[in-house]
Formats: structure tokens, sequence, C-alpha cells
């Protein structure tokens, strides 16, 4: 059972917010870049059937999903202060807004930049209602304090807030001020900005390497 944390992404996807936890959390590890043409490789296959990154493998298992390695990494390393203690009360508002995000929202947001978003009379269908009760709850949770557990960062503001960043970014959510004021403190922190000089040193070498 290895203790090696190993990451297998791509820095143009979603493992951008599995690289911000892994530096959140301190921990080393070690990086596997999987070019999108190999995704699909009978070996990568082997690691995540749905031929997607990010994964991390850690102590003889894989974990996939964003927002379940997020959680992973914070059970996995209690002393980075990333989860609330399992009796501790915070700890379901922690799981209700890491899963409101990785839920309703992906969804959400999702179906409304793809046009398919139900008719009013169809949403009582659909788990996350209609896009304006997804974007009103988000808001929720961030209205009132700095982080999703007030005064606390966890790492559910990592994936919470790596949401609303892509969301600001791409024009997928909408431009409210308790957005752009999280999305502003979630970039600064230094965890946050080594990721991004990471993935974008390897964007670029990727990119050298083209020309």
């Amino acid at each position: 059972m290895s203790e090696e944390i190993v990451f297998y992404t791509n820095p143009m996807s979603r493992g951008r917010i599995v690289r911000w936890m892994l530096e959140e959390v301190g921990q080393p590890y070690r990086t596997v870049v999987v070019a999108y043409a190999a995704m699909k490789s009978p070996d990568y296959l082997a690691i995540n059937p749905m031929g997607k990154v990010p994964a991390v493998a850690h102590r003889g298992i894989v974990v996939t999903e964003c927002a379940a390695i997020c959680a992973y990494l914070a059970d996995a390393f209690p002393d980075a202060g990333l989860a609330p203690a399992t009796d501790d009360p915070l700890r379901g508002l922690y799981y209700r807004w890491m899963f409101f995000a990785a839920g309703p929202v992906e969804a959400a947001v999702t179906a409304k930049s793809l046009g398919q978003l139900p008719p009013p009379e169809k949403s009582a269908m659909v788990g996350y209602g209609s896009f304006d009760q997804v974007i009103d709850g988000l808001e929720h949770a961030l209205d009132r304090s700095p982080w999703i557990l007030g005064e606390r960062f966890s790492a559910a503001d990592v994936y919470v807030g790596s949401q609303i960043a892509w969301g600001l970014m791409f024009k997928s959510l909408p431009e409210r001020p308790a957005f752009t004021a999280y999305a502003e403190r979630i970039t600064t922190r230094p965890a946050a900005v080594r990721a991004r000089e990471i993935d974008d040193a390897l964007i670029a070498e990727a990119k050298a390497k083209a020309d």
C-alpha cells in the first residue's frame, strides 16, 4: 500500500481543481500528465474507466471525480485542517455545499451552456429545479461570511470556489457581487497561485514542444 500520491491530470482540464487541493494539503505528490489522446488508452482506462482526468492513486486505491478527490484528500491528511472533524456540526455544512456544487450547480450550468434547461413546467423533474434556483442557492452559501464554513477555509472552498471562478471566467455564472468577491479571495490564496503557475508552465512547455 503506497503512501505516494500519484496525480493523473492534464493542465487544461478540471485537474486544475485537484492541483490546487494538493497544494493546499501540502504533501508531496507525483504528477502524471495524460494527453487527451491517451485518456482512452487501455493503460489509462485501467485507472479510470471513464477515460477522464483527474484521478488520484493513494494507498492502493484510485479516487476520481473532483469533489470526491478533494473530500478524500482532506480526510487523508487531517493535519492540513481542510475538513471539519466527523463529530463537528460543521461537517454537515461542509458536505452540503461541496455536493451542492458537484450536483445541482454542475448540472444546471452544463444544461444552460448546452441550451438544454427544462421548461418551467418540467423543472420539478430535474434535481436542481431551475437555473435561477441554483444560482440563488449558491449565493446563499456566500452572502454572510468569507468562506463556506464561516471564518474557516476548507476543501469545500476549493471545489465550490473553482466552480465559481470558472463560471465567471467562461460567463456561465452571473457576475453577482458575492461571486466576484469570493472568486477574488480564493484565487489569491498562495496554494491557488502555486497551482496555477505549475499548470500554466506545463501548458507553455507543451506548446513549445508542439512548435
